[in-house]
């Protein structure tokens, strides 16, 4: 009898391991599916991790933060400059996110050359 519940115990707590195992692997937050809170703290500890070494594309960001809060492109000869706002802190409770609750990304043609409060001002410079 104790034989028969060791045996089901082990292969019960294996077969969770297992489950718990391939959702940690596999599955994929979806920062559109979750609530304000978990999704500001989502995308600050994103952009906490960045480096700028890691060579992060428009691309690659839109894919792991999704769409971002606010956005302005503009063109400047044969360059195109980007900055992408993805709110990491909360400043009102009135429904409007707004740049100053929010970290923005610069991108130079694609690529990620800024980010912080100091994106906004360098995508305003002209030239």
């Amino acid at each position: 009898m104790f034989k028969k519940f060791f045996r089901y115990l082990i292969l019960g707590l294996g077969l969770y391991a297992l489950i718990a195992t391939l959702v940690i692997v596999f599955y994929k937050d979806d920062p559109q599916a979750m609530i304000w809170q978990d999704r500001e703290a989502y995308n600050k500890r994103y952009i906490e991790k960045l480096k700028i070494e890691d060579t992060a594309t428009l691309n690659s960001v839109l894919e792991y933060l999704g769409s971002p809060d606010l956005t302005f492109a503009k063109r400047d000869e044969d360059q195109v400059w980007q900055i992408v706002f993805y709110r990491t802190q909360h400043k009102t409770s009135d429904g409007i996110t707004t740049i100053d609750e929010c970290t923005g990304l610069l991108f130079k043609n694609g690529q990620l050359i800024l980010w912080g409060s100091s994106a906004y001002d360098q995508y305003l410079k002209p030239g």
